[in-house]
């Protein structure tokens, strides 16, 4: 029953949609020890209820700034995350700051161009868990600390 029950998952078509904005860089320092660190101010909009089916227990989605430096090809920070437990709340425009701090060991940020990625892991009641992204392009850090 649990398998046919897995199965019926992959006939879902999801279209999970999703914008995020930066409204403020409210700051960009460097750390005593020369690490950098960023705070911004974000509006996250996502339209995720296509995720939802009948066998979604919740869904685990968050924010990572990704960006490239000369050390490693692939940088992740998390910025931001949040459960959704259930289909009525997957659609939501959230104004906040990172909940997670951005900082990168050196100091790589300075005019950096980096991507937002939206991060989703869909938890069912039955079977595998499903994972995906949006990845928004675009964003560029300041050349100067402030």
């Amino acid at each position: 029953m649990c398998a046919i029950a897995s199965v019926s998952d992959n006939l879902n078509s999801p279209s999970p949609s999703s914008e995020i904005q930066i409204l403020n860089i409210n700051w960009f320092q460097k750390q005593p020890h020369g690490n950098d660190e960023v705070s911004l101010t974000m509006n996250i909009t996502a339209d995720l209820q296509s995720l939802f089916t009948w066998n979604t227990k919740q869904v685990f989605v968050f924010v990572a700034a990704e960006y490239a430096t000369p050390k490693n090809a692939l940088n992740q920070v998390s910025l931001w995350d949040a459960i959704i437990p259930a289909k009525e709340y997957a659609k939501f425009n959230l104004h906040t700051s990172n909940k997670y701090r951005f900082i990168d060991q050196g100091h790589n940020l300075r005019g950096k161009e980096f991507n937002l990625t939206l991060h989703w892991h869909v938890m069912p009641k039955t079977g595998k868990m499903f994972a995906d992204k949006i990845v928004m392009s675009g964003y560029r850090l300041p050349e100067e600390y402030r």
